[in-house]
């Protein structure tokens, strides 16, 4: 299974009661279904999957496969500490059409979860009883646990863990696990700042946040590169850095405001999250001027 391409781990739409809002995600999907964006992540960070429930991601999973054109490609955010319900995620989005399922590094129980011996006994169980490839997902900002680029490349040899997503920003770990991994295992940066970096060094796209609001212009970057446009690589990346940079930092809450600003559906967050401030409104108004659309 190839990954190449830009990917964006979808926001959740929620109403102003906070209760998931169907026409809206079939009106984002069938959006992006006009661009080149390669595939969903469907229940990622990015879906405030943390405050869904396990009945709210099937329902998404279920509404997102229904309304994307046939060429995406499907891939479901189901992981969570435990082995078992991450399993049992993942076959249910198996079931449902996703081709492939994004695990984060389990976390809770840091003590252990930070042992290499710990995640090597998590991410092999999952794989060897999920229904569809694995891509590992790392995420220390969110999570406190860094995976070691020693045991991505051991977790490497399994045959139904195909990749990584890496949101760490750490471009040398990211190298050295292209360099380490088993020929075919597959890395995808997590962070839009750094894609043409990354897509340098040997990531095979990238799974991007920001996405969400200016395709485009991420989908510009990777065409430029494959097409080894550097200048235009290079012109495409200094215009994403700062809106992902702004967006970024008012996390979901602003990525759904600059959302609403280019045609999409971004709406409220879930609770306790809030709207941004009329400040930050404005911030990212500006960063986004000249991404619309």
């Amino acid at each position: 299974m190839k990954l190449q391409g830009i990917f964006p781990p979808i926001t959740t739409p929620f109403d102003h009661a906070g209760n998931l809002y169907p026409a809206k995600v079939q009106h984002n999907v069938e959006k992006w279904n006009r661009t080149a964006l390669s595939g969903y992540v469907v229940c990622g960070s990015t879906g405030e999957t943390p405050l869904l429930t396990a009945e709210e991601k099937s329902t998404l999973w279920e509404l997102v496969a229904k309304h994307a054109a046939p060429e995406k490609l499907l891939i479901a955010g189901t992981g969570v500490d435990g082995v078992l319900p991450t399993v049992c995620l993942t076959n249910r989005a198996a079931e449902l059409g996703y081709k492939a399922a994004l695990v984060l590094t389990p976390h809770y129980f840091k003590n252990q979860m930070n042992r290499p011996e710990t995640q090597l006994l998590y991410y092999r169980s999952v794989a060897d009883r999920a229904k569809v490839p694995i891509l590992i997902y790392n995420f220390p900002q969110m999570t406190g646990v860094d995976i070691t680029a020693d045991t991505v490349v051991r977790l490497s040899e399994h045959p139904n863990i195909i990749g990584m997503k890496d949101s760490s920003g750490n471009i040398e770990k990211m190298m050295s696990i292209v360099r380490d991994a088993r020929t075919g295992f597959q890395m995808l940066v997590g962070s839009a700042q750094i894609l043409l970096p990354a897509l340098l060094m040997g990531a095979c796209g990238g799974i991007l946040a920001y996405s969400n609001a200016a395709p485009y212009s991420t989908i510009a970057i990777w065409e430029a590169f494959r097409t080894r446009e550097e200048e235009a690589a290079r012109d495409w990346q200094a215009r994403v850095g700062r809106a992902a940079t702004v967006s970024g930092k008012h996390g979901i809450p602003g990525l759904k405001h600059a959302m609403d600003l280019n045609g999409y559906y971004g709406g409220p967050p879930r609770l306790p999250m809030s709207v941004p401030t009329p400040e930050a409104k404005k911030e990212i108004e500006e960063a986004f001027k000249d991404l619309k659309g």
